[in-house]
């Protein structure tokens, strides 16, 4: 199987250890991974801010660069989405428009391939302990796009049980959003902190030293709480969880 890594914009500027782990983790699990240099921004930016059209380019850049590919796995639940559930409409709107099928033509092979990790592992390789160490109490936070659009389930929960010597504890709230949602948090600054603040609250009632998500986007804004409000808790990506061996362990 031929695997190409979508990282991801805020992946690849702020937390590019994710990547490495998402690499570190598949490569473990026998997958061959590409990470090909032409990928972009997804266009989600763009999108829900209201520029659809200027989001087309960067969707038929997406179904170039990924096209030869078996599968693409994308540690980003927000961005698995987009590719997901918002490319087929924005194919569906050109043609509505009169602007043609070109568009919905060249995004339909990719749509389907792509998956969020959580997926790829559960679903395409059919595997829930991934032979991880990783010795803390976690709290986990089911982001929106993963829980809402993709349906994640419990895929997550499900890996985070298998890891060996990880104690999960449930998450008061756990559906309620973080707060964050891409403009949302400058638009809506007020709103979107006091969420994010509850958010923060119940893991800290919860004791654990970990909040894990599947979307750097949740947990850079849920940090940016935690440092506001000088809590132990500290917020790490799901992937880098599952690399983590006693061997090779994650601090």
């Amino acid at each position: 199987m031929r695997v190409a890594l979508f990282l991801t914009c805020v992946n690849d500027t702020l937390y590019p250890d994710t990547g490495r782990a998402v690499v570190k983790l598949l490569t473990r699990l026998g997958v061959e991974v590409d990470f090909p240099m032409g990928q972009t921004c997804c266009g989600q930016a763009h999108y829900n801010t209201g520029y659809r059209r200027q989001a087309e380019p960067l969707a038929r850049n997406f179904a170039e660069v990924f096209a030869d590919h078996d599968a693409i796995v994308t540690p980003s639940g927000s961005c698995g989405a987009m590719v997901r559930e918002l490319y087929p409409r924005m194919g569906e709107r050109a043609c509505a428009e009169g602007r043609g099928e070109d568009l919905a033509t060249a995004l339909a092979p990719v749509v389907p391939k792509t998956y969020e990790l959580t997926e790829f592992l559960v679903d395409v390789l059919g595997v829930s302990d991934v032979g991880a160490w990783y010795p803390h109490t976690v709290t986990y936070h089911p982001t929106c796009h993963g829980l809402r659009s993709l349906g994640l389930g419990d895929r997550p929960r499900r890996l985070l049980e298998a890891v060996r010597g990880l104690e999960l504890v449930e998450l008061p709230g756990a559906e309620e959003c973080c707060g964050f949602g891409g403009t949302f948090a400058v638009k809506n600054s007020d709103v979107s902190a006091a969420m994010g603040t509850d958010k923060v609250r119940n893991a800290e009632s919860t004791g654990a030293a970990v909040l894990c998500a599947a979307d750097n986007s949740c947990l850079m804004h849920l940090g940016g709480t935690m440092a506001r409000l000088r809590t132990p808790l500290r917020p790490v990506h799901l992937a880098e969880i599952l690399a983590s061996t006693e061997e090779e362990p994650l601090s």
